[in-house]
């Protein structure tokens, strides 16, 4: 019978009788150590980490908010420097110094949007003027309208004496008047600023674009020098043929379009034409329809029928220039499907206002060009939604019945063997 000291012991030791067991270790559990309980280094440094980008994305909010002025000046500015490169890399290979040839080049865009100005402010001030004239006729109108048709008893003798005096709603307070024409007078002021300091950028980002080029590229490896050049390469491309078809085409439309309006009896035929002109070519997309407006106006203070000589000449020429000009002209052709072009100008509208809106379309000329130029070009699948459906005409389809009905095919016939 085995002893009771033997049962108690572990089975894998062996124990002799009158021996004593060897005392077991009690295993405790380790003390919890201080530094378990410490911030782990990586989560203190991406605490910082993530603190510092906070503060550098708000730091960059409000130093774009206090500069977003300035910035879209220099967008312009340089928008305008690679529409006149190709002009002025043709004065300097012919011996002109890129100095001299932008000068030449921004005096000639500085001379078209002076006419271009002074033509739009005089159709402003003479239908102001010409409004301000009429305006006594135009009141006795609206009384004889509300007299005879709506049987409302109504007076304007007062109106008619304080419009024929010059007082119909131009007298008022001398401090006021004087603080309205200084704002308009800052007003003015911060545009022309802003119009010089556009201009000496793009003067300077022309005369030394080779300069500034070198700069750039002397702080990059020699595969993104490549690849900025290119870049280059294509904007000046896209924008200079972009901004010069559309400057002969707004040439040859304004004096097409003035002297219709000549003929026709139009007053202020020239400032239309003008304004035919630049809006129609300038404005992507909806120019064309806005251009169309203020002469249909005009001719419609003159007669209906002078509108609408005006409407039909309008579209006529349209779409001469769509199919018969605008082809020959255009050797840089954009490109850009329609939607995208008007989707990319609401955008720009939205973003950046009337400069976003106009500069639009040669942006994404150039980001579409730039895509396609480092993008490659795959086979496509044969599938039916990638194919345009056959067309027949009715009448082909007619004549087909009608041959199909005058010589039928010959029935099929079944062999008695």
């Amino acid at each position: 019978m085995a002893d009771s000291s033997d049962q108690s012991a572990d089975p894998g030791v062996e124990v002799t009788r009158g021996e004593a067991l060897p005392e077991q270790p009690v295993l405790l559990d380790p003390p919890a150590s201080t530094n378990d309980r410490a911030i782990p280094p990586w989560l203190s440094r991406a605490i910082a980490l993530a603190a510092g980008w906070v503060v550098l994305l708000f730091v960059t909010y409000w130093v774009l908010g206090r500069l977003h002025t300035l910035l879209i000046m220099e967008l312009v500015a340089f928008f305008l420097s690679l529409a006149m490169e190709p002009a002025v890399d043709r004065l300097a290979r012919r011996g002109w110094r890129r100095g001299s040839g932008t000068a030449l080049v921004l005096g000639i865009v500085l001379v078209f949007s002076a006419v271009f100005l002074a033509a739009a402010g005089s159709i402003v001030v003479g239908q102001a003027g010409d409004l301000i004239d009429r305006a006594p006729r135009y009141v006795r109108d609206f009384e004889r309208f509300v007299n005879d048709d709506l049987g409302i008893e109504f007076d304007a003798d007062s109106i008619v004496r304080d419009l024929k005096r010059g007082n119909g709603g131009l007298s008022g307070n001398n401090s006021e008047i004087v603080s309205n024409a200084a704002k308009v007078a800052l007003a003015v002021g911060r545009g022309l600023l802003y119009f010089v300091t556009v201009l000496i950028f793009a003067f300077y980002m022309t005369a030394d674009g080779p300069r500034m080029r070198r700069v750039i590229c002397s702080r990059l490896p020699r595969a993104r020098q490549q690849v900025v050049l290119d870049t280059w390469e294509i904007a000046i491309d896209k924008t200079g043929g972009y901004l010069y078809s559309r400057g002969i085409q707004a040439v040859v439309s304004a004096m097409v379009t003035w002297a219709f309006l000549f003929i026709l009896g139009v007053p202020y035929s020239l400032a239309l034409g003008l304004w035919v002109g630049i809006v129609s070519q300038f404005i992507p997309t909806v120019g064309t329809y806005i251009a169309m407006v203020l002469p249909v106006v005009v001719a419609l203070k003159e007669s209906p029928a002078k509108a609408l000589w005006v409407l039909a000449f309008l579209v006529l020429y349209q779409q001469f220039e769509n199919y018969v000009l605008g082809p020959k002209v255009t050797k840089h052709s954009m490109n850009v499907h329609p939607a995208l072009a008007i989707g990319t100008v609401f955008a720009g509208g939205l973003l950046l206002g009337g400069v976003g809106a106009i500069l639009a379309l040669p942006a994404t000329a150039v980001i579409q060009a730039v895509i396609s130029g480092y993008t490659t070009e795959r086979e496509i699948i044969d599938a039916p939604l990638l194919e345009e459906p056959e067309r027949t005409s009715r009448f082909q389809r007619i004549r087909s019945r009608f041959r199909r009905s005058r010589h039928p095919e010959p029935e099929a016939t079944t062999d008695p063997d």
